[in-house]
């Protein structure tokens, strides 16, 4: 009385694309990050190494700390950047953010 009759569902045919309908939704949103997320982070990846490899004596940057100075020396891993009259710092190369044009920094 207050619990409903179960009846056993017929056995039909398996619909053999039902899978693959199943998972677009999930290879969509896959497709969707990789162009709107990851692949602009590589692309920015991809620039900064190269504004790494590229950096020379001479070459005015700003790190990722705000510090703008001027590169004196290069190496492997370090520059050095001198940022004020006879001060130099050592600086680890991933924590160079951009390099500025030529002549912006005239106190140094």
């Amino acid at each position: 009385m207050l619990i409903s009759n179960a009846y056993a569902q017929t056995a039909g045919a398996a619909d053999p694309t039902s899978g693959i309908v199943g998972l677009l939704p999930l290879v969509l949103m896959f497709v969707v990050m990789w162009f709107l997320m990851i692949r602009p982070q590589q692309k920015k990846a991809k620039e900064h190494r190269a504004l790494l490899e590229a950096l020379s004596k001479g070459d005015e940057i700003v790190t990722s700390g705000g510090i703008a100075g001027k590169v004196t020396q290069t190496g492997e891993t370090y520059v050095k950047v001198e940022i004020a009259d006879g001060v130099e710092v050592q600086v680890h190369k991933p924590a160079i953010s951009s390099v500025l044009p030529k002549g912006t920094l005239k106190s140094v």
